[in-house]
């Protein structure tokens, strides 16, 4: 059974938004930093935001900063990134991972060892 699961993904035009969701089933749901990941065709995994689930302030990539909002339903178990002003550039597969329990709380792929299997984000111009 996959204990992350993403959706919401899909095909936009340039200025569009779209808001991807990623369910979780791993227990100490609210004691996980909670993350957004992309990675486009030849291009290493990058993080996109990451939110502590137990509270704290959200990180955010630089790109993305203003533009996306990574937010939690914690009676829902699910993680949302909101995504507004979509670019060209946001073109990617995106996945949702979470850390360990008590994990630290980086932009860094390596923190996070489970993932989700991916929802593909394309905007067209």
């Amino acid at each position: 059974q996959a204990q992350l699961v993403e959706s919401g993904g899909g095909s936009v035009q340039a200025g569009g938004s779209l808001r991807l969701s990623c369910a979780v089933s791993l227990h100490s749901f609210t004691s996980r930093c909670m993350g957004w990941f992309r990675q486009a065709p030849g291009k290493e995994r990058e993080g996109v935001a990451a939110v502590y689930t137990g509270g704290g302030s959200p990180k955010y990539a630089d790109s993305v900063k203003g533009r996306f909002t990574i937010s939690q339903d914690n009676a829902k178990n699910t993680v949302y990134l909101q995504m507004n002003s979509l670019k060209p550039e946001d073109t990617a597969m995106y996945y949702c991972a979470a850390t360990n329990p008590y994990g630290g709380c980086w932009l860094r792929p390596q923190s996070f060892p489970s993932w989700g299997q991916g929802t593909q984000v394309t905007v067209s111009s």
